[in-house]
């Protein structure tokens, strides 16, 4: 998905939305250090500690995320009597739009993992845990908690990472309940038999863990496909979504029968630590879901998640104004691809044409660019395949307007005309009228405003010649440049 601008509309529903996390829970513990000196007793680096930090982790994680991006969740899983286990209920009660239902597990020590970290490089990660089976009676009031929280849920995620709380009979009676309800589910699985999530809405494995599922390769476009495909043949699955580390993520589903692909490519970050990555992009998945969105604009979302998350450090949470900074960002680099020197310009429009698209054209200084503006390349867009518009540079623009326009220099203009999602690209031309643009483009539809006749439209002539058309759009009334600054000019008087 290239444009991600869609994604903005769901970033105010996320507080409108409940998920409720059903996994292991986790403590995951940081330490941080400097390592300037090798051990005299192994050939192993020296660790100077400066700093500890606790998070949650796992299911934990994908709940804090959750929150993190506005809206609610719940929480389902299982914690032992030991300082890691207080550790998570205390870490859980700083989060207040969190709801948690923790159950206690006498003589069962809690998943820790500690990360001992020297500058921005792990040194060693030491991992404590008990992955026993958990008895019946706690897998009864797993279910009975479910039970519990299920009506009041929009989406169900389940964290999977193998250390008991997720059992098969758990899991199948959790699968079963949502598909009864009506209830959305995804699975993040650890197991490589995949047959065990069953009946999930969307199944997220990384490339390790599809790979092992499948016994099919998964390292680029093609084998990642293929492997999704293989996973939706042999399971009552609907979607498949692969987590690619820095090669993105691949989304694949039955519909109606016809697997279809999409791919989505990482954001350029610099990678500080992949941990919690998944989780995060769970979380986005989930909540972006629960907001709305379809299967391509909630992977989206997940997978610019994922791509600010890692540029953090430790288990981190990604924010509703993180994405927003990023949605923005990204639009404005798009809108910088489309402004175009003319001789790549022209090799663009001639391959759009070679491909049977009709080439519209309209020009302007679009100086402090209004809804006039708005309307004018919209209704020249809905004429036309591709919209090509000709902007007066600074110096065409003095010579049209006199010496103290424009307002904004021509690379600023360039750049808002073509964030407008009607525009595709963007030429300056530094000529009084735009006529030799006009004559190498050769436009199927000229487009001006209304306020123009075809007769006195630059280039009209020479566009009917061939077969082309000239359109004279709406003119939406009461806005105009030139009156806003003599408005502006007149404020500034009287103040």
């Amino acid at each position: 998905m290239d444009d991600l601008s869609p994604l903005a509309a769901y970033l105010p529903q996320f507080q409108g939305v409940h998920v409720l996390c059903v996994g292991d829970v986790m403590l995951d513990r940081y330490i941080y250090g400097r390592a300037d000196r090798m051990s005299p007793e192994a050939p192993i680096p020296v660790l100077s500690v400066n700093r500890k930090e606790a998070m949650l982790g796992a299911a934990g994680n994908v709940a804090r995320n959750v929150v993190a991006l506005g809206a609610t969740a719940g929480l389902i899983g299982t914690i032992g009597d030991d300082d890691s286990g207080h550790d998570i209920a205390r870490l859980i009660t700083s989060e207040s739009r969190l709801d948690p239902i923790l159950i206690t597990v006498p003589g069962r020590q809690t998943t820790m993992k500690t990360r001992y970290v020297a500058g921005q490089q792990q040194l060693l990660r030491a991992d404590q845990e008990d992955v026993s089976p958990l008895s019946s009676d706690v897998e009864d009031q797993i279910i009975r908690a479910f039970d519990n929280a299920l009506d009041e849920t929009d989406l169900v995620i389940l964290s999977d990472y193998a250390k008991g709380v997720l059992s098969e009979r758990v899991l199948r009676t959790l699968i079963d309940k949502c598909r009864n309800a009506g209830k959305p589910i995804i699975a993040d699985p650890k197991s490589a038999n995949f047959g065990r999530y069953d009946g999930v809405t969307v199944i997220k494995p990384n490339s390790l863990e599809i790979a092992r599922a499948t016994d099919h390769p998964c390292h680029d476009d093609e084998t990642a496909q293929r492997s999704a495909e293989i996973v939706l043949e042999n399971n009552n699955i609907d979607t498949v979504l692969v987590t690619r580390s820095e090669q993105g993520m691949t989304l694949v589903d039955r519909n109606g029968g016809k697997s279809r692909v999409r791919h989505f490519r990482v954001r350029a970050q610099e990678v500080f630590d992949v941990s919690g990555a998944g989780d995060t992009s769970l979380a986005a998945l989930g909540v972006t879901l629960g907001a709305g969105a379809s299967l391509e604009h909630a992977a989206a979302m997940a997978n610019l998640a994922a791509g600010l998350v890692v540029a953090k450090i430790g288990t981190a949470a990604i924010y509703p104004e993180e994405l927003s900074n990023a949605i923005n960002a990204h639009a404005l680099q798009d809108a910088g691809s489309k402004v175009k020197l003319e001789a790549a310009g022209y090799d663009q429009i001639e391959k759009w044409r070679a491909r049977g698209l009709k080439i519209g054209f309209t020009n302007g200084c679009f100086d402090l660019f209004h809804p006039g503006h708005v309307s004018l390349v919209e209704e020249a867009r809905q004429n036309c395949d591709r919209l090509v518009v000709g902007l007066n540079t600074d110096r065409s623009v003095k010579a049209l307007k006199g010496p103290d326009r424009p307002i904004n220099p021509e690379m600023a203009r360039a750049i808002v005309l073509a964030s407008q999602a009607a525009v595709d690209m963007v030429i300056l031309f530094d000529e009084d009228t735009p006529i030799k643009l006009i004559e190498k483009i050769r436009p199927d539809v000229l487009v001006k405003g209304a306020d123009y006749t075809v007769e006195t439209v630059v280039g009209a002539e020479f566009v009917q010649s061939y077969g082309g058309r000239v359109h004279l759009a709406a003119i939406k009334p009461g806005h105009s440049t030139t009156n806003t600054i003599t408005r502006m000019t007149e404020t500034e008087g009287t103040s």
